[in-house]
């Protein structure tokens, strides 16, 4: 699943995104880039991103 479509699935996952420092949520890297993907360009604990987006 990509950024994008995480964040139209569920826009309070954006306050997620930007706490762990992804600030270009509308950019096009955030529509093709898997949250894996994202995650390890951004050196975060996959798991760690996951379960707080399941909570949001």
């Amino acid at each position: 699943m990509t950024i994008g479509e995480v964040l139209r699935h569920n826009a309070k996952t954006a306050q997620v995104f930007m706490r762990h420092g992804m600030h270009c949520l509308g950019c096009a890297a955030a529509t093709g880039e898997s949250i894996a993907q994202a995650a390890a360009v951004h050196g975060i604990e996959l798991n760690k991103l996951l379960a707080e987006l399941n909570e949001a």
